[in-house]
C-alpha cells in the first residue's frame, strides 16, 4: 500500500487500541495490542505520518531512531541494590531506568495527556547487543524490567534488506506477534502531502512529468545512488530560500540532495527551463487577466511544455492558497480577543486608561507561553505554529497602534479635561484596526478567486474545450491538480468559484460518460 494509506491504516489501529469500555478499561487489552511494523523504503514519510496521526488524534509522540541506541540506553544501566530474602540480606543487580521509558513519562508530564504513540524507526537494522532486547519489546512490551506505559501504542518501522545491509531477520515468533504494514514508493500519494507541505513549484512540475525520478536506489560499477521523497522535500526548502535570498540553484546544490548525478543534473536544467517559463510567459500577468498573445506556439509546443505551464499556475494559485488558510487562522485568534474585549473582561479599562492596552499584550503573552508549551510537548504541527507566532506579531502590533493614536491625541489636545484616556475610544481604535485587517484580507480573497477564474479562462482560451463534457486535456490536468491538493479544496469550498465549479462539473461528467462507455462494452461483450 501507499504511504497514505499506510497511514490510515495506522491511525484506525491506534484508536482502536485506545477505544475503552464503560469501565474504562480497553475493549483490546494492552497484551493483545500488537505492535505495529511499517516495513518501506527510507525517506517515504513514515516518521511524517506518525506526526500527523498524533496531531489529529491529539495525542504523544516519542519518536527514536533506534540504531542510535546502545543495549545501555535502551534497558538501563547495573546498579546493586540490597534485598531481603528468607530473613537474609542479598546483593541484587537492578537497572536504571531506560532512557526511551523515561521519555514517555517526560512527555505525559509536559503535555497533561497519558496517551500517545511509541514509534522506533529502523527497528531491523539494530546493533548485535541489542538484537534480544528488541525482540523482547516486541514480544513483551519491555525495556529490560521496564514496561512501556498502558496508553502509549508502539509502532515501529524498517526498511527491506536490499535498503540496508545492517537488516536482521525477524523469527515468526516475533512476527506473529506484530501488525506489519508493507508501504511502497507512490509519488500520487506524495502529492496530497507535497501540496500542503508547500513543495516548490519546479518540484511538483518536473516530478509530474518524470515520475520514474521521484523515488530511485540503484547499485552499479559507480556504487549506490537514491532519491528519495525526503531528498525532494528538504531541496524544496533550501530552493525557497535559495530564492529569498538571491542565491543560485544549479547542479551542485541538488546534488547534496539528490544523490544521483544523473537526475541532479537533469533537475538542474529543468529548474533554469522553469524559471525562464515564469519570466517568459508572465504568470502573474495571467491571473490578472491578461494573457500572451500568441497562443498558438503554447498550444503547438511539447508537452513538457504545457505541464510546466499548468505547473507554474497551479503553483502560485497554491501559494494564494496557502496564504488564504494561513490569514484566516490567525484572523480567528484576533476575532476572538478582540471580542472578549469587548464583553466584561476589560471592565477595569474604564477607570485604568490603559486597561486595553494591558488586557492585548496580557493575550499576547499568553499566546507565546502557550506556544512555548505546547511546542515543547510536541503538540503543535508547522502551520499552528506559524499561526500562533502571527497572531502574537499581531497582537502587540494593534497594541502599538492604539498607543500611537493615544499619542496623536495627547499632541493635539483632545484628551478629555480630567486627563483620563475614554476605555470605548481605545476599544474603538482596537476594532477599527482588527476591521482594516479583514478588509485587507477580504480584498486578498477577491483577488485569489479573480485569478483562479482567470487561470480557467487563460487554459479555456489557449488549449481550447477539447470534447464538449470532458474539456482538453491540459484542462483536466489542470482541474485534477487544484481538486487533489487541500488548500485550494478548502478556498473553494469557503469562497466559492463558478469557474472552478463549472470546470469540475464537465470533469465529473466526463468520467460518468466514460464509465457508461466502459459498462456499455462490457454488456455487448
Amino acid at each position: 500500500m501507499n504511504i497514505n494509506e499506510a497511514k490510515e491504516e495506522v491511525k484506525k489501529a491506534v484508536r482502536a487500541y485506545l477505544e475503552k469500555d464503560e469501565a474504562g478499561q480497553y475493549e483490546i487489552p494492552v497484551e493483545r495490542q500488537r505492535p505495529i511494523l511499517l516495513m518501506g523504503p527510507p525517506g517515504i514519510g513514515k516518521t511524517a505520518i506518525m506526526e500527523q496521526i498524533a496531531h489529529e488524534l491529539n495525542i504523544n509522540l516519542v519518536s527514536y531512531t533506534i540504531t542510535h541506541h546502545t543495549r545501555q540506553s535502551a534497558i538501563g544501566l547495573p546498579m546493586i541494590s540490597q534485598r531481603d530474602y528468607g530473613g537474609r540480606e542479598y546483593s541484587v543487580t537492578e537497572y536504571t531506568m531506560s532512557e526511551i521509558i523515561g521519555a514517555i513519562y517526560d512527555q505525559v508530564e509536559k503535555s497533561g495527556i497519558k496517551e500517545g504513540i511509541l514509534f522506533l524507526d529502523e527497528i531491523n537494522c539494530v546493533s548485535e547487543t541489542l538484537a534480544p532486547t528488541m525482540l523482547q519489546f516486541l514480544q513483551y512490551k519491555t525495556f529490560g524490567s521496564h514496561r512501556v506505559p498502558d496508553g502509549f501504542i508502539i509502532v515501529t518501522a524498517g526498511n527491506p534488506p536490499q535498503y540496508n545491509k545492517s537488516v536482521r531477520d525477524f523469527d515468526i515468533v516475533t512476527l506473529d506477534r506484530v501488525r506489519q504494514i508493507n508501504i511502497e514508493e507512490d509519488f500520487e500519494a506524495w502529492k496530497d502531502y507535497a501540496y500542503k507541505a508547500g513543495i516548490h513549484g519546479a518540484v511538483m512540475s518536473y516530478l509530474e512529468i518524470k515520475k520514474d525520478n521521484f523515488y530511485s536506489i540503484k547499485t552499479d560499477v559507480d556504487g549506490r545512488t537514491f532519491v528519495t521523497a525526503r531528498g525532494w522535500e528538504d531541496l524544496s526548502r533550501v530552493m525557497k530560500v535559495h530564492e529569498k535570498l538571491g542565491l543560485e540553484i544549479d547542479e551542485r546544490l541538488a546534488v547534496q540532495y539528490l544523490q544521483n548525478a544523473e537526475i541532479a543534473r537533469d533537475f538542474a536544467d529543468y529548474y533554469e527551463l522553469y524559471t525562464r517559463y515564469r519570466e517568459l510567459y508572465r504568470i502573474p500577468d495571467i491571473l490578472n487577466g491578461s494573457f500572451p498573445e500568441d497562443k498558438k506556439s503554447i498550444r503547438s509546443g511539447s508537452f513538457d511544455e504545457k505541464l510546466s505551464i499548468i505547473g507554474l499556475l497551479t503553483d502560485t494559485l497554491m501559494q494564494e492558497f496557502t496564504q488564504y488558510a494561513r490569514q484566516q487562522a490567525v484572523q480567528k485568534i484576533l476575532f476572538g480577543i478582540i471580542k472578549d474585549a469587548m464583553g466584561d473582561k476589560t471592565e477595569d479599562a474604564g477607570k485604568d486608561p490603559f486597561g486595553l492596552l494591558e488586557y492585548l499584550d496580557t493575550k499576547a503573552k499568553e499566546l507565546e507561553e502557550d506556544l512555548k508549551s505546547r511546542g515543547e510537548a510536541g503538540l503543535l504541527d508547522r502551520e499552528e505554529e506559524r499561526s500562533l507566532r502571527m497572531a502574537v506579531k499581531a497582537l502587540f502590533e494593534c497594541s502599538r497602534h492604539v498607543r500611537a493614536v493615544q499619542s496623536e491625541g495627547d499632541i493635539a489636545g483632545n484628551r478629555p479635561v480630567d486627563g483620563g484616556a475614554p476605555a470605548d475610544h481605545n476599544l474603538d481604535v482596537a476594532k477599527q484596526w482588527f476591521r482594516d485587517r479583514e478588509d485587507a484580507r477580504q480584498k486578498a480573497i477577491k483577488e485569489t478567486g479573480d485569478h483562479l477564474t482567470n487561470s480557467f479562462r487563460f487554459m479555456e482560451e489557449t488549449f481550447g474545450n477539447g470534447d464538449e463534457l470532458t474539456g482538453s486535456q491540459e484542462m483536466v490536468i489542470f482541474i485534477t491538480e487544484l481538486s487533489g491538493a487541500y488548500h485550494s479544496l478548502k478556498f473553494v469550498r469557503e469562497t466559492g468559484n463558478d469557474a472552478y465549479y463549472k470546470y469540475n462539473k464537465l470533469l465529473l461528467l466526463g468520467d460518468r460518460k466514460q464509465e457508461l462507455r466502459e459498462m456499455a462494452m462490457k454488456l455487448v461483450l
